[in-house]
């Protein structure tokens, strides 16, 4: 196919609910020369149907994909593969996008161009974040991320297709909590500038299921993903950066799941068990930066079970 400035790759997974309106924001965008490619990875429902309406009755250039399931990873990196375009955007099934995505997000004079994000719930949105600047480096915009000092979702890039396929970065199946964010984060580090755009145009939405303990402890998993990438970033001569995972992101990560466990109701003495087996209490303990945060840390290692049931109280005050 010739002209096709971006591929929009979209994975399925029986979601007949809401790739409707999904696929109808995609199609109605205010840019020319794209192409949809939507993934279904083993849709028990009638998904498949519906995309197939959708982008059958559309002009615009499309690639149908059914494969059995293998996992959104898979389905992502079917996606890359098969895609035509010089810049990647992708999209969740559930989620949508404003008219103007496309045209906020292309940009051929730098690798990434970055929107924000609005997270949806029921009639709740939430404010996007607000940049100062315009243009950002790609080392700057990991250092912010890895210090967890912006919000961020891999969905608000748009990828230069060549860097992402003359460097064979995929989307990991060896996990299914973070593995976007590690994408994004190896992708980020082959480039230069990214473009800032203030305009929210992505809309993430958060429905009662998301909250579902279907995977148990696997939000830990994210430990292992970033010691990955501070291997990885090792690798490069990017030390700081490798160091600063260390230091920040990594124990910023076992905190936020921890409380995020304890939040949705799981049992104390399993969560401090499981801790105890990833030896995330020894990886906590590095953290440097924030002296708030570090003393929170401090206070929880010193004794996690008075540290719960003070949580556990603000918590109950608050609500």
């Amino acid at each position: 196919m010739d002209n096709i400035k971006v591929s929009v790759i979209v994975p399925v997974f029986n979601s007949s609910q809401y790739i409707g309106a999904t696929l109808d924001s995609i199609i109605n965008q205010d840019f020319d020369d794209f192409e949809i490619i939507v993934i279904d990875d083993g849709s028990s429902d009638n998904s498949l149907d519906i995309v197939n309406e959708k982008l059958n009755s559309t002009n615009l250039p499309n690639t149908i994909i059914h494969q059995e399931n293998q996992g959104v990873s898979a389905a992502r990196n079917k996606g890359i593969e098969v895609s035509n375009g010089d810049y990647l955007v992708f999209v969740d099934a559930d989620d949508y996008i404003t008219p103007n995505h496309l045209s906020e997000l292309y940009n051929c004079e730098t690798d990434f161009s970055l929107i924000q994000v609005v997270k949806k719930e029921g009639d709740t949105t939430s404010k996007p974040h607000v940049y100062s600047q315009d243009v950002i480096s790609t080392k700057e915009f990991i250092e912010m991320e890895l210090k967890m000092e912006i919000p961020f979702n891999f969905v608000q890039l748009i990828y230069k297709a060549d860097i992402i396929k003359d460097n064979s970065i995929k989307f990991s199946s060896d996990y299914v909590y973070g593995e976007d964010t590690y994408f994004a984060l190896i992708a980020l580090s082959y480039g230069d500038k990214i473009a800032i755009s203030n305009e929210a145009t992505y809309y993430y939405m958060q429905h009662s299921q998301s909250a579902i303990r279907t995977s148990q402890f696997r939000r830990f998993d994210i430990v292992n993903i970033f010691e990955e990438l501070a291997s990885f970033y090792k690798s490069k001569g990017l030390d700081d950066l490798s160091q600063l995972i260390i230091t920040s992101r990594i124990p910023k990560a076992i905190f936020g799941n921890m409380n995020y466990f304890f939040y949705n109701g799981y049992d104390f003495d399993e969560v401090i068990n499981k801790m105890k087996e990833l030896d995330l209490f020894n990886k906590l303990s590095k953290f440097e930066g924030d002296s708030k945060f570090k003393l929170k840390i401090k206070l929880f290692l010193l004794n996690p079970k008075i540290y719960y049931n003070v949580w556990k109280k603000l918590k109950n005050s608050i609500d």
